[in-house]
């Protein structure tokens, strides 16, 4: 079945950028490797170590990824279906054109191979599926136009055409929390022919946990005619049972799974932001890469945005953006590296350097060149960092390194 090779990433750079320089810039320094904010104009030194949470993580030898599970559920082409997912926000809502084109590429492979024949005949279509992807168009149901597009909801739908007793069903549900409970549209169903699902939405009801009674969700089916009338064809259900590609009659292309890899997973606990440190722990453990020659890791070139830290924010943004603890790198080839944090609509800061291997997964981060950038213009500090950067994991879409402070940061690779 698939296996997967990882590759290396790291941080980032851009053109040097040149800036019309004021008389009088402000003058601020970093010290070396404790990365200690000086304010020379008034010699007083903001500390920026702060308390942090602990990860025990360490980087094993294997050069595949070792989660079994991943390896024997899904085929080479799903799982090009699968990367290709990997860094999108809002199930698609918030997907870039190149994102979008690549998944729509990866699900027409998949709809010319030969999945499983009639689905809607299958035991395996039947159960819990969680949405990953969806395409959006202006004629979508109201439920997805509220809710899909947002990632600390988990969506699912429910097929069950056979197992029940004479009342074949599809249902949507979204997952507010464990805590607060869910919403769940149901629709009665029918199999047209081996592919396609006929279905009428006839209930749906908020169920809140602290709640004794379910509370209706204010939709008049009876009211609505054909508007609650519907089809979903199933253009491919993979041999595992574990991916299904659907199209309905809005238009819409969904991407759903029973199962998620590892990083799926991941990057579903850092969107719902608990347990998130032990989430890592345990991926890097199941997950782990190492070089593939006595040269270690590579950094790949792109920009990378921050999407969780294992450190919160300092009351001073400067400082944070100097250490790298928000914002995006963007680095090149030739060893340029770049923080990049947008302030305001027509602001942004911006910190360029350099790096150097200084191990087989660390490097040597040298920042000597930094501005508040407004359009055209830019406001330049006398601001210089050096910081040591340990890759724990990486990929092409998605990196975990230990930076600043010992903190640990997740980035994905924007596209």
């Amino acid at each position: 079945m698939a296996s997967l090779r990882f590759y290396t990433v790291e941080m980032s750079s851009t053109t040097p950028c040149l800036c019309p320089c004021p008389s009088s810039p402000i003058s601020l320094s970093l010290s070396s490797r404790r990365s200690h904010l000086f304010l020379n104009t008034t010699n007083k030194r903001l500390d920026s170590s702060r308390n942090c949470r602990t990860l025990r993580i360490s980087c094993s030898s294997s050069s595949t990824v070792t989660d079994q599970t991943q390896q024997s559920s899904f085929n080479d082409a799903e799982m090009k279906l699968i990367d290709a997912l990997i860094g999108i926000q809002g199930r698609g809502k918030s997907a870039s054109p190149k994102q979008l084109n690549d998944v729509e590429s990866a699900v027409k492979v998949l709809e010319g191979l030969e999945g499983i024949p009639n689905p809607t005949d299958s035991e395996l279509i039947e159960g819990r599926w969680q949405l990953m992807f969806t395409t959006r168009p202006g004629t979508a149901s109201p439920i997805q136009r509220t809710f899909t597009g947002v990632d600390v909801f988990t969506v699912f739908q429910d097929v069950y055409l056979k197992t029940t007793n004479n009342d074949p069903r599809v249902s949507n549900i979204v997952k507010f929390s464990d805590f607060i409970g869910e919403l769940k549209v149901e629709a009665v169903a029918s199999i047209k022919d081996g592919k396609r699902v006929l279905f009428r939405f006839d209930r749906a009801a908020f169920d809140i946990k602290f709640l004794p009674f379910k509370v209706p969700y204010p939709v008049p089916f009876r009211l609505l005619g054909d508007e609650a009338k519907g089809w979903l064809d199933t253009t491919y259900l993979s041999p595992s049972g574990n991916l299904r590609i659907s199209r309905g009659n809005k238009g819409t292309t969904f991407v759903l799974q029973k199962e998620t890899v590892p990083r799926q997973k991941l990057l579903a606990t850092i969107s719902q932001d608990k347990g998130v440190a032990e989430a890592i722990d345990e991926f890097l453990a199941k997950n782990s890469n190492s070089a593939e020659d006595d040269d270690g890791y590579e950094l790949l070139e792109g920009s990378w945005q921050m999407i969780w830290s294992s450190q919160m924010f300092t009351d001073s943004w400067l400082e944070n953006a100097a250490n790298g603890l928000m914002g995006r790198q963007i680095i090149e080839k030739d060893g340029r590296i770049k923080f990049e944090v947008n302030i305001l609509p027509a602001f942004r800061f911006s910190m360029k350097g350099r790096f150097l291997k200084s191990g087989d997964s660390t490097y040597e981060l040298k920042m000597n060149d930094s501005a508040i950038i407004g359009g055209p213009f830019g406001y330049p500090l006398e601001l210089t960092n050096i910081l040591d950067l340990q890759i724990l994991y990486t990929d092409e879409k998605m990196r975990i390194s230990r930076g600043f402070d010992n903190i640990i940061f997740v980035h994905i690779r924007e596209m």
